[in-house]
């Protein structure tokens, strides 16, 4: 059940209809009621953050507005049992199709080398909610957001120059994090600049950590 699963940031949520009604009900912002309203009429899913300061004893989960909307983020609580199912964000190849005809060599070359290095990679950012929704998430100055799984320690140095280079051929700029199993994940450009500390963000919130013990977990 999904209710029993360790979730992680980024994941996507749908939950059961009881649930998305209490939410309705919940919300004294209009705004934020006509969108939520939208959301629960399409289906649409809802992600897992990072809880605020003073939020507890629930599941952080929020929904990102278009820039139409003021780019706004709603965010909302919900119980483990009002969670229906649990998925990943979009692949890259799922992505390809929404994305601007100038990025798309580049996001080929970073699936391709993603499938190379046995590495998961989630879109997450304006271009997953653009294939998510069908709304218009994207902008002139919009950026590829990546989480990947971790490669083999032995293969990190050659996998983030392989990024750095791609990036240095692409037209936008390539944001993301290398992620552990427990969810936790590091900026990719931290570690690729050689830092012996890094800022690691987790479930409950970012601290440092040594850039030796990340990888070698």
């Amino acid at each position: 059940m999904a209710a029993d699963l360790r979730l992680k940031r980024h994941q996507l949520v749908q939950l059961y209809p009881a649930a998305w009604e209490r939410l309705l009900a919940s919300q004294h912002d209009l705004v934020a009621k006509l969108w939520l309203k939208k959301w629960t009429d399409h289906h649409w899913p809802l992600v897992v953050r990072r809880p605020l300061p003073g939020e507890a004893g629930g599941v952080a989960v929020g929904l990102p507005l278009p820039p139409s909307a003021g780019k706004q983020r709603i965010a909302l609580q919900v119980r483990r049992a009002d969670i229906a199912s649990v998925a990943p964000m979009p692949s890259l190849l799922d992505v390809i199709r929404v994305a601007p005809r100038g990025w798309r060599s580049s996001v080929r070359q970073l699936a391709e080398l993603a499938q190379l290095h046995h590495v998961r990679c989630g879109v997450f950012g304006s271009l997953a909610w653009q294939r998510l929704t069908g709304l218009g998430y994207l902008g002139l100055d919009s950026d590829l957001d990546i989480v990947w799984s971790l490669p083999h320690r032995t293969q990190i140095t050659e996998f983030l120059t392989r990024v750095a280079e791609i990036e240095s051929r692409a037209p936008m700029r390539i944001d993301g994090e290398l992620t552990r199993e427990d969810g936790a994940g590091v900026d990719w450009r931290e570690l690729h600049g050689g830092a012996t500390e890094i800022a690691l963000k987790s479930w409950t919130g970012v601290r440092l950590c040594s850039a030796a013990a990340f990888v070698g977990s």
